[in-house]
């Protein structure tokens, strides 16, 4: 299979950015796409040029660090399918394709292919844990949790914070990310004690990195490779009203609220 790829070389932050066509032939349709663009770099580091820099950690679907845009859809064509889980099978032999960073102004560019994600985990940082101190871990039964409770809180989680629901946004919005961390802690036991807390403070650190706020677009659930609903920020929303209204004689009124039109 023969394609050219389009893509973005930017060399630093502040520099301007342009796309480069590169031509590769030759290309199996089992290769992923991490691993063209592999052999790109190869190509390039022969002749002494300097290679693509982009974000790549287990190329298993897992970690989320793979984040790239694909013909403008963050993660490629492919539903429920991270970028370096795409296989070249998924285009079109002679194929133009171009691969973009993520494009929100809470993920600057650092060069080329790779973008600041820090947001995301200082959203984490603000509330995403559970800090209560419970000793040696129990027996698996010990805590009784429905079944259907549980699948739920399951759901929540398998989120892998790559942000594709930021870069799918027109609004650069970041709230189903949050939902899904908040979520995953609000359905369980352990992360009752701090549950009007960690709401508060993650939303307001949503806040405070820039992200906007969701209109309803859907296109976040759209481009989630782990398929996290849209009705979880829904539940979002509920959490942050139980947190403004129960939890005001306990917590410090919010600098900050979550806005769901």
């Amino acid at each position: 299979m023969n394609f050219t790829f389009r893509i973005w070389r930017q060399r630093t932050a502040a520099d301007k950015g342009q796309l480069v066509a590169y031509p590769v032939s030759d290309i199996s349709s089992d290769l992923s796409f991490l691993e063209v663009i592999d052999t790109i770099n190869e190509t390039l580091s022969s002749r002494g040029e300097e290679t693509i820099a982009f974000d790549m950690d287990c190329r298993e679907g897992i970690c989320g660090a793979c984040s790239l845009v694909i013909n403008g859809q963050p993660h490629g064509p492919e539903k429920e399918t991270t970028t370096c889980q795409l296989y070249m099978r998924h285009f079109s032999d002679g194929e133009t394709i171009t691969v973009e960073p993520y494009r929100a102004d809470s993920f600057p560019v650092i060069r080329d292919l790779v973008v600041d994600r820090s947001p995301l985990e200082r959203i984490i940082q603000a509330g995403g844990y559970i800090s209560v101190h419970t000793g040696e871990a129990g027996d698996a039964n010990a805590t009784l949790i429905p079944k259907h409770q549980a699948e739920l809180a399951f759901e929540a989680a398998s989120c892998i914070g790559c942000g594709a629901c930021v870069a799918a946004c027109p609004n650069a919005s970041a709230m189903l990310f949050v939902a899904a961390k908040v979520t995953q802690l609000a359905l369980l036991p352990q992360g009752q004690p701090e549950r009007l807390h960690r709401v508060i403070r993650m939303a307001e650190t949503m806040d405070h990195e820039g992200f906007g706020n969701c209109s309803n677009h859907y296109l976040c659930a759209e481009a989630c490779p782990k398929e996290i609903p849209i009705s979880l920020i829904a539940r979002l929303n509920r959490e942050f009203l139980a947190a403004a209204l129960v939890g005001q004689e306990f917590l410090e009124p919010p600098h900050h609220s979550v806005h769901h039109e």
